[in-house]
């Protein structure tokens, strides 16, 4: 069964066919949020919210639309509403204890499969992006998403996504040169 089929489906009221759609798209939804978020649990909790908003909007899903690309949109909205409440929330100095302890703790099993130094080089230059750049490089490149996917991710035209991706990926070269200098 295809996502139209689950969506369809699940706007009839099937609940377990809603939840295939929730195993197949956690994931990607969990490594958006945490690309946003840059917390474990509070990406867990970004995509639980956002499958809770997908599924009360699912009467407002444009038939024939890609369902993945609707979903990672309410998780990136919701991400992106969570890390700015958290910003005003927080002064500087718990962001930053934050990041520690995110640091501090257990590996993902993202983080276990990425862990050649070539890869980690090149997540940490992207994680040193302006959201905004790691945002578009991430969709486009780690998530494997077409253009036309990225924009309507991001709710831009897809020439607007071209023309961040190479402004995004002019300044992840540069953070991949500062990297390889400082060593």
């Amino acid at each position: 069964m295809d996502d139209a089929e689950l969506v369809g489906r699940s706007r009839r009221g099937d609940v377990d066919v809603f939840a295939r759609l929730v195993r197949l798209h956690q994931g990607v939804g969990h490594r958006v949020a945490y690309l946003i978020v840059r917390d474990e649990r509070e990406a867990e909790d970004v995509v639980q919210e956002a499958f809770v908003k997908a599924h009360r909007a699912l009467g407002g899903f444009r038939e024939g639309a890609s369902f993945r690309t609707w979903f990672l949109t309410i998780v990136g909205n919701e991400a992106r509403n969570r890390a700015r409440s958290a910003g005003r929330r927080a002064g500087l100095a718990l962001r930053v204890a934050g990041d520690r302890r995110s640091e501090d703790a257990a590996p993902s099993s993202e983080t276990v499969v990425l862990d050649s130094e070539s890869k980690g080089e090149l997540l940490a230059a992207v994680a040193s992006l302006r959201e905004h750049d790691r945002l578009v490089i991430s969709y486009r490149y780690l998530l494997e998403m077409s253009e036309a996917e990225t924009a309507a991710a991001l709710d831009c035209p897809p020439g607007t996504v071209k023309s961040r991706l190479f402004r995004a990926m002019a300044r992840l070269r540069d953070a991949l040169t500062d990297g390889q200098e400082r060593e």
